[in-house]
């Protein structure tokens, strides 16, 4: 189905809590990566999104703090808008749920729901503290758990057992406001009427002509729920702080967080319209069938948009000329976990965005959790693979194919785009291929898989460092000027490809190879859909290069393991190498004569009929080698292509198995046998001298 405009948000994050690296995964990271995506197709997107500020967790916050829960609120609103803006998060509006516009907004939805008699009242049993004067909402109970005998078992949970409760479940409870005992009374709740919807919602779900196919996970979930048979759900809370209930007689009363927090992309959309002089624009994206609305989500808020949300816009609908545009997809991920556990305030388990982004750009994080993103089941954060991730991929794919396409272009053509002139097959190939992959890319992007997108584009500079390997520019330079011209020009191409279609994963990066191409206007305001078209002219002078993407040190990861609760390794002792003795002492002049060099591993494959040795092709400065080596019961030759490696750069060729070998890798092992060759540590470009 076409469709004019594209909605998108993102959950509201709730401001009682600074944002860490699993909300990122959940569900902020793949919803801009979405939406970058789209405005380069060039489509009429708008992302909303905001803070998420009722609710009982705000009010014990706030209690424990001796502070008032807008104190609260005021404060995590700031700090995560903050993250947010140094993620590279681009909404187009981030708004807030305290404001008088979203009390507006939730109360028009009350009132119409309780005016057509949607809403039920009912009569229950809660707790009240005599001593504070005040019925208890369920987390400001505590007591023993019934199910496993837990002392500091809430209202709602126990966070022991995990068992879900109702605090008139509990035993020996008590306030947490005063402490003392709570007694039993009545009191009375609006409830809305959930079951009466389930068919409607089951068709819904069901339907594939009017939204795009779900993930399978949203739609188990949906089943379970539908199974167990929907029920009324309270609307109403006795808490002061919130929306306040739009009926006479109940004016104490607050609407439940869950009923207007969902309210909150209405009400982030008006605040939008508002801000920019148009102020009924905001009905364009949630009153026209025309409008395609996908809401990203974590796996704990399918209930709300999947049956909630739906259900609450239908009840609207039903009423009113104008209807809402329900949820087309609501591509919600699994749970990521850092370091094997789950995040964890409580236990001090995790780190939070803010305190990440202070350490290192937002770039490699972007790039490492869009490789790891539990689209389909959880995954895990770890220092070891980020730090993998962002040096072995990001580093010594993409950032090394620019740095020596530029770096070469400017040390052989004075800093210019040499003439294309004729194209040869190899030429052609490499050109065709990126002339497919936004095609192939975005064709993933569409379907949310973010994953396989990102791999796509990486496929392609993969395919551009091969290219520049076997076209050995650094040969043609002197024996065939015109066909290394060809081969940088060609590369340069690519450079712009690589710049846009790496925008929506590493937004900055990409603007600042934007600017060493020295193109016009800004990477976000290309087109998706000819990226992989040649467009930088003969001539075209470029900007200065340098460093794309800075690799990070061991140190660095190593200092950040030192801070985790449990050790960076399984705590079996480490081995002890053997004691060798020592070989004959040399001079400072017999060193001298060794020369050590930083080199790149292009290639690598077995030999033949041996179980030892892997065949490498390295490339040390402009200059490309064979090295055989005795690796390979310890790394597959795939891992290795991209690494950076020291190598003996005199040592006399010899024969291997039949095939010869220009110089040596540098290893260390120790008394298991375990082997792992040297690596350099920073940005040494490759040929850089080991001194």
């Amino acid at each position: 189905m076409n469709h004019d405009r594209i909605l998108v948000t993102a959950a509201l994050p709730y401001a009682n809590n600074p944002l860490h690296l699993g909300h990122l995964a959940g569900a902020y990271l793949p919803a801009d990566l979405y939406v970058r995506f789209q405005r380069l197709k060039g489509r009429d997107v708008l992302f909303i999104c905001g803070s998420d500020e009722h609710g009982v967790a705000i009010t014990i916050t706030a209690d424990k703090e001796h502070v008032s829960p807008q104190a609260v609120v005021d404060r995590y609103h700031a700090m995560n808008r903050r993250a947010f803006e140094r993620f590279g998060m681009s909404f187009d509006n981030y708004s807030r749920t305290s404001i008088p516009l979203h009390h507006q907004t939730t109360q028009e939805f009350f009132a119409d729901f309780h005016a057509r008699g949607i809403l039920r009242e009912k009569k229950e049993q809660q707790f009240y503290d005599p001593v504070a004067k005040k019925f208890l909402p369920d987390r400001y109970v505590e007591g023993t758990c019934p199910v496993c005998g837990s002392p500091d078992a809430r209202g709602d949970q126990c966070e022991k057992c995990g068992s879900y409760l109702n605090p008139l479940e509990l035993k020996e409870p008590r306030s947490k406001i005063s402490g003392g005992t709570p007694e039993v009374r009545e009191t009375t709740h609006w409830y809305f009427p959930l079951g009466d919807f389930q068919t409607r919602l089951e068709e819904y779900i069901k339907d594939r002509n009017t939204r795009e196919e779900w993930k399978e996970n949203v739609l188990n979930y949906c089943r379970g729920w539908f199974k167990d048979g929907l029920k009324d759900r309270a609307v109403t809370r006795d808490l002061d702080w919130g929306v306040r209930v739009p009926v006479a007689g109940y004016e104490q009363k607050v609407v439940y967080v869950w009923f207007d927090a969902v309210l909150g992309y209405i009400t982030s959309t008006r605040e939008w319209a508002a801000g920019k002089g148009t102020p009924e624009d905001w009905k364009k994206y949630w009153l026209s069938g025309q409008t395609k609305y996908v809401a990203f989500i974590g796996k704990d808020n399918v209930v709300f948009h999947c049956i909630v949300f739906p259900a609450m816009l239908m009840a609207w609908n039903d009423a009113h000329g104008e209807k809402y545009v329900l949820p087309a997809n609501v591509p919600a991920n699994e749970f990521f976990n850092y370091e094997g556990q789950k995040f964890s305030k409580s236990r001090g388990w995790g780190i939070n965005v803010d305190d990440f982004l202070d350490r290192f750009p937002a770039d490699p994080l972007r790039y490492y959790l869009t490789m790891t993103l539990p689209e389909y089941r959880d995954s895990d954060f770890t220092w070891k693979e980020f730090q993998a991730k962002n040096n072995n991929e990001l580093a010594d794919i993409f950032g090394n194919f620019i740095n020596r396409t530029l770096a070469f272009a400017v040390r052989t053509f004075q800093g210019t785009v040499p003439p294309r002139g004729t194209l040869d097959a190899r030429d052609t190939e490499m050109l065709e291929l990126a002339a497919r992959t936004p095609a192939t890319a975005g064709a993933l992007m569409e379907g949310y898989h973010f994953r396989d997108g990102l791999a796509e584009v990486m496929n392609l500079a993969r395919a551009a460092n091969k290219y520049f390997n076997d076209s050995e520019p650094w040969k043609t330079a002197k024996s065939d000027p015109a066909r290394c011209a060809t081969t940088i020009n060609v590369c340069t191409q690519v450079a712009r490809t690589l710049a846009v279609v790496m925008c929506p994963f590493t937004p900055a990066t990409s603007e600042r190879l934007w600017g060493m191409l020295q193109l016009t206007g800004t990477v976000t305001s290309q087109n998706w859909d000819t990226a992989g078209t040649p467009m930088i002219p003969d001539g075209h002078v470029l900007g200065t290069p340098g460093i794309l993407v800075t690799k990070i040190e061991d140190e660095v990861i190593a200092a950040e393991l030192g801070k985790l609760d449990q050790p960076a390794e399984p705590a079996a002792a480490p081995a002890v190498p053997a004691q060798e003795p020592p070989k004959p002492t040399i001079t400072f002049d017999d060193f001298k004569k060794v020369d050590l060099r930083v080199a790149t591993i292009v290639a690598a494959e077995r030999v033949t009929k041996s179980e030892k040795l892997l065949k490498l092709q390295v490339e040390i400065g402009p200059e490309r080698r064979q090295i055989v080596a005795g690796i390979a019961q310890h790394y597959a030759p795939e891992a290795l292509v991209g690494k950076s490696i020291i190598v003996v750069y005199n040592l006399a060729p010899a024969k291997l198995m039949g095939q010869e070998s220009q110089g040596m890798l540098l290893a260390a092992s120790d008394a298991s046998g375990k082997l792992a060759f040297v690596t350099p540590s920073g940005d040494i470009a490759s040929g850089g001298i080991v001194k």
